[in-house]
């Protein structure tokens, strides 16, 4: 592929600049200030070299002569030129001066120069450091893109010119271009166009960036082997960047660890033909940090062809200090706009609780909480709220607030709670809950039933009174136990019997007793004296039950 201008004009320097390494500016042989070679090139104006030189003097006559480039020493010159008019400088003894060139044969010369000044002072055969390129040189004019600023309604940039083809050989007499292919840059990308009859061509882009450049260059074609092809200068242009505006169904998501949550909404863009839906573009939510930069994506879309989109984030990526963004950097129609969010996770939370009431009804509960995840943090007080309920599926009551002491405050660590408390429902659902916040999830533990029923023996009788010694002793009562305002019939229990012998002041005990499926009492035991048998139900005989009031009656002995 052809180089462009400007690394064509770097190749042609560095090549002379090989094959005459060592050589420096040519001065006149034994004359002090007189004239100086600079250079000898042909600038890219076809049949035209231009020399530049310096002396004490006014400079009076050049004489260039150009050689073969490969040519041997002593093969005859292929032509010369001394027709110089001063081309820039203030004066004549400094600045350069342009000749025309006629040469036969297409190529790259080597350029010798001979100097002459007012003083009489000359250089002879002064060696260009460069070579003149006597080539066909293919250039592009009148280089137009538009609209000069595309819009969103308006993206496609037409790009057109004209490719004019010069030979050195007739610079008056300008060659066809059609069929040279151009490359046409537009930033970082590269359209391409063919010259069509007329020397003209149009080719199209839509730019991927608000500000860029467009340049174009001809390109190696076979109809002008060997051409300098030159690129043009670039043209700055911009874009027009519309204001663009969205919706979201929330600005704040609370999520608990391993739980997703959505954002849905709808973005529009402004245009000269009004508010629009805004198709195909990127919806993100940005994590920022504490100077308000952004640190990472946690969750990202695009909208759909009607503006609409839906956005799922994770727990997995929390950013308490968020925003939503729609569009990107660098858009290059459309203006990037966001909005505040905060995306809050409630890292799980394990709870345990051991609840039991005591032989009195009061409440004892302890217990454990603790987190997993190293991101989290205990709030300034944590507190378990211990909670009651009838049935142990609803109507869930607060019984009193437990602190949570922070004694470790790691992750994995438990701490701990413990409270007793006297409460008059001694049948109830228990279960502790860990009062949360938006960094620590809210636990509950399993619903505990836990209960005492008050107990009484009616009906309490021993019989036959009087009775004789060594014979049995019958005993007859109900034992009972209330749930709710009720009284029912309490079987299989274990009330205990009591005696305690006439002039005594102290109850003994006899033994436990049974009890049927009626709550009848039941047992026997052998008369020996006169005395008080007295039975009540122990808190040792049940797991759920209150000790009764002890009731009595007295049996003669004879």
């Amino acid at each position: 592929m052809r180089r462009n201008t400007f690394l064509a004009a770097a190749t042609a320097t560095a090549l002379s600049a090989t094959l005459f390494t060592g050589l420096s500016p040519a001065h006149a042989d034994g004359t002090a200030g007189g004239p100086v070679l600079s250079d000898a090139d042909g600038w890219y104006q076809p049949g035209k070299l231009f020399v530049t030189a310096h002396s004490d003097s006014p400079i009076t006559r050049i004489t260039a002569h150009l050689y073969p480039l490969d040519a041997p020493d002593g093969t005859p010159e292929a032509g010369s030129t001394e027709d110089f008019t001063q081309y820039s400088g203030q004066d004549a003894r400094s600045g350069t001066w342009r000749a025309p060139v006629h040469l036969a044969q297409l190529g790259d010369y080597r350029v010798t120069v001979d100097l002459q000044d007012a003083s009489g002072a000359t250089v002879t055969g002064a060696l260009s450091p460069h070579t003149l390129q006597y080539r066909t040189i293919v250039t592009i004019s009148d280089l137009t893109a538009t609209p000069s600023a595309p819009d969103y309604l308006h993206q496609s940039v037409s790009v057109s010119g004209t490719v004019e083809v010069a030979d050195p050989r007739r610079p008056d007499m300008p060659a066809s271009a059609e069929g040279i292919p151009v490359a046409v840059n537009t930033g970082r990308s590269q359209v391409s166009a063919t010259a069509t009859a007329g020397d003209r061509f149009t080719t199209a882009f839509v730019p991927t960036e608000p500000s860029f450049q467009v340049s174009a260059a001809p390109q190696a074609s076979a109809t002008y082997p060997g051409a300098i092809d030159l690129l043009t200068a670039p043209q700055e242009l911009h874009t027009t960047q519309a204001p663009v505006r969205f919706t979201a169904s929330t600005h704040t998501l609370n999520l608990k660890q391993g739980a997703n949550g959505t954002i849905t909404g709808h973005a529009e863009i402004q245009t000269a033909s009004g508010w629009q839906p805004l198709p195909h573009t990127d919806i993100a939510l940005h994590g920022l940090d504490a100077h308000g930069n952004s640190n990472f994506v946690a969750g990202e879309t695009t909208t759909d062809s009607r503006g609409a989109y839906t956005l799922h984030v994770s727990s997995e990526n929390p950013a308490p200090s968020a925003e939503l963004v729609v569009g990107t950097d660098y858009m290059p129609f459309q203006q990037v706009t966001t909005q505040p969010f905060s995306l809050h996770v409630a890292y799980t939370t394990h709870l345990g609780m051991s609840a039991s009431l005591n032989d009195d009804a009061s409440l004892h509960v302890s217990g454990y909480v603790y987190y997993e995840d190293p991101r989290a943090k205990w709030p300034a007080k944590p507190t378990v709220t211990l909670q009651y309920s009838k049935d142990g599926k609803s109507g869930w009551r607060d019984a009193t607030t437990i602190p949570v002491p922070i004694r470790y405050n790691r992750p994995l660590f438990d701490e701990t709670f413990a409270r007793t408390l006297t409460m008059r429902n001694t049948d109830a659902f228990w279960r502790a809950r860990f009062n949360g916040n938006p960094d620590l999830g809210t636990s509950t533990t399993k619903p505990v039933h836990l209960y005492r029923y008050a107990t009484r023996i009616t009906g309490f009788h021993a019989s036959p009174d009087p009775v004789r010694k060594s014979q049995p002793i019958s005993f007859g009562g109900t034992l009972q136990y209330k749930k709710g305002t009720t009284w029912k019939p309490l079987s299989g229990a274990s009330p205990t019997l009591y005696f305690k012998p006439r002039g005594s002041t102290t109850y003994h005990y006899v033994a436990d007793l049974d009890t049927d499926r009626h709550g009848h009492i039941v047992g026997t035991v052998t008369a020996k004296q006169d005395g008080t048998w007295a039975i009540a139900l122990s808190r040792e005989t049940g797991s759920h039950y209150l000790t009764s009031a002890r009731v009595t009656d007295y049996v003669d002995v004879r």
